[in-house]
């Protein structure tokens, strides 16, 4: 009786072992077509190079250029009124001033040069407050 069971053990084993082989081929695929779709070809790596770049600009933008205002005018901006840029290298901040009449400002706009990594340029009412050449 033992001699007529350990054939069919053998092919039980053999079946398990095709099943166990199978589930790891399938893993072991599943990974690599993961992998091979993580990969960015140059096109996508410069377009999220810059779309990244541009979001640092305006970020920086959005930060510096409001507490500089404040500060030499007194009064605080929020959204400004025109957005200059090239999407690149710079970003100019426009705002209008709401109390010219009270010791505000007509007009203030600052500007943000990647290459300098802070404000290059800042005016309120056609006077320079901040100007830093490039090298």
């Amino acid at each position: 009786m033992s001699d007529e069971n350990q054939p069919e053990e053998k092919e039980k084993m053999s079946e398990s072992a095709k099943l166990a082989i199978a589930v790891m081929g399938a893993i072991a695929v599943g990974f690599i077509m993961v992998g091979l779709n993580k990969q960015q070809s140059t096109e996508q790596i410069e377009s999220a190079a810059m779309v990244r770049n541009y979001f640092n600009l305006q970020t920086m933008a959005t930060e510096a250029c409001p507490k500089a205002v404040l500060e030499a005018t007194h009064e605080q901006v929020y959204f400004p009124s025109e957005t200059q840029s090239d999407k690149e290298n710079y970003i100019t901040l426009k705002w209008v001033g709401e109390n010219s009449k009270n010791g505000g400002f007509k007009t203030a706009s600052c500007t943000i040069r990647s290459v300098m990594g802070g404000i290059s340029e800042l005016i309120i009412d056609d006077k320079v407050i901040i100007q830093r050449k490039t090298k």
